[in-house]
């Protein structure tokens, strides 16, 4: 009998108001910095009105529910994890697509993590970390280690799980951040190798029996994040009445005063729909983006095929775990249904939902 102490513990179940940020994790983060000092700027004596304007710019932040981090941690520092003992917390935006996508992943393969919330507006849940975006995921086996950027943590994580002969420690060490300018003059952290699992040639032959497997897998993987997640916001804020549904859900799921939620579902989602449209600007996206998401999710549906149920075949592969967990932070929105009323990916949608629910249980 395994002792109560040792046992995988199980996702933990989020609080309604934990929900109440379905809009606000969408945010690019040059907005969440706006949001930032506009709350900030609220701290004053005499700032009645101004901390009533703060709120509803961030959204209600102490309406959600929030688990600080009780310690500090070296990132990249930890022993090899003993098989059955990887002990995971994820920090996290719930609907930020790059943290589905790692959910997504964690769930189809049964992995036990607990879930911190991040309030993305102050981000005090994450003071530990130099990095500072979420995912974030955590993996202690009596040492911490820290996996930075969605797509390292789903290849390194998948490489642990295939190959022993390695350490968790020396898996990650194989995806080197290397830091970067934009032509705005911001310093940004990009990860090498970030697609690929490290693999010796038999393990690839075991995973991937031919070349054109693995290479179809990284391509979606890479287009997934590269193109399919900057059509989420456009399309969420696309409308007024959008941006107002979004926002109305937000306010019903926090703990909002009358006042405060009024401010918060009028002014932010006034604020939202202008950010949308910035957005569809620099993506250089169609005056419909609706067009856009359409094309996109299509030519997806398109490379999966007729003739498989998953692009990995009978099982889904870490490119359909990628693409699912950007979609599904759509659901119980406009863009969501339209999505699947005028695309034709509802029947692998579909599995993709029914495969991780079973792989849940």
């Amino acid at each position: 009998t395994v002792p109560a102490s040792a046992r995988p513990r199980r996702p933990r179940k989020m609080a309604a108001a934990g929900r109440a940020w379905r809009a606000v994790s969408l945010l690019p983060p040059w907005w969440l910095r706006a949001l930032r000092s506009a709350s900030g700027s609220t701290a004053g004596a005499g700032g009645g009105s101004r901390l009533l304007l703060g709120a509803a710019f961030a959204l209600g932040g102490s309406a959600g529910l929030y688990l600080a981090a009780r310690h500090r941690l070296r990132e990249h520092s930890a022993v090899e994890l003993p098989a059955g003992s990887l002990q995971l917390t994820l920090y996290q935006y719930k609907t930020c697509p790059f943290c589905s996508k790692v959910r997504a992943f964690l769930d189809y393969h049964s992995l036990p993590y607990e879930i911190v919330e991040v309030n993305p507006i102050m981000r005090k849940e994450i003071k530990f970390s130099s990095y500072r975006k979420v995912p974030i995921l955590l993996a202690n086996a009596g040492s911490p280690l820290q996996l930075n950027d969605s797509s390292v943590i789903i290849s390194a994580i998948k490489t642990y799980l295939i190959s022993k002969r390695n350490s968790l420690e020396e898996i990650v060490s194989f995806y080197p951040p290397m830091k970067t300018v934009t032509e705005h003059g911001k310093e940004v952290f990009e990860y090498g190798n970030k697609y690929w699992l490290m693999l010796d040639e038999k393990e690839t032959k075991r995973v991937y029996p031919v070349k054109e497997v693995r290479v179809e897998e990284m391509k979606w993987r890479k287009w997934a994040d590269d193109w399919l997640v900057h059509l989420i916001s456009p399309n969420v804020y696309r409308t007024p009445r959008e941006a107002l549904a979004s926002f109305d859900y937000i306010v019903r799921e926090g703990k909002f005063g009358t006042m405060e939620g009024l401010f918060a579902k009028y002014v932010g989602a006034v604020a939202m729909f202008f950010v949308s449209k910035r957005l569809k600007k620099r993506h250089q996206l169609r005056d419909d983006v609706r067009e856009d998401l359409y094309e996109a999710v299509n030519e997806w549906v398109r490379a999966v095929g007729k003739h498989r149920l998953f692009m990995g075949g009978n099982q889904p592969n870490l490119a359909d775990l990628a693409v699912y967990g950007v979609l599904r932070v759509m659901e119980g929105l406009e863009a969501f249904d339209d999505m699947m009323a005028h695309t034709k990916v509802l029947p692998w949608y579909q599995r993709m939902e029914e495969v991780i629910r079973k792989a849940a249980v």
